[in-house]
């Protein structure tokens, strides 16, 4: 679909509120870490330097939006970046700000 096609309100109230949860620093983050490998909350927590408990909150948030899946292997919880698309506007948002 070209920006220049209609487009529901609804579809436009949820683009701004993904834009609201992708707003979070933290929240990016967790999700550029994603982007590199999937990970356990104590893996993203030792890695990010964040508490298990911020992660963890995080990742609720991240998964309602459906922007992080996850799996269980046991009793441990591995999470990955769900959407390529999302994950590409990042990138390229983050090489936008960096040249």
């Amino acid at each position: 679909m070209s920006m220049s096609e209609s487009v529901t309100q609804e579809t436009i109230q949820k683009t701004a509120d993904t834009f609201k949860v992708l707003s979070d620093p933290t929240r990016i983050r967790i999700l550029h870490y994603l982007c590199q490998k999937e990970a356990s909350v104590s893996d993203i927590a030792s890695g990010l330097d964040l508490k298990q408990s911020t992660v963890s909150h995080q990742l609720r948030t991240l998964k309602l939006y459906r922007l992080v899946t996850h799996r269980r292997e046991g009793t441990s919880i591995y999470y990955t970046f769900k959407d390529d698309h999302v994950m590409q506007t990042l990138e390229q948002m983050i090489d936008h700000i960096e040249e």
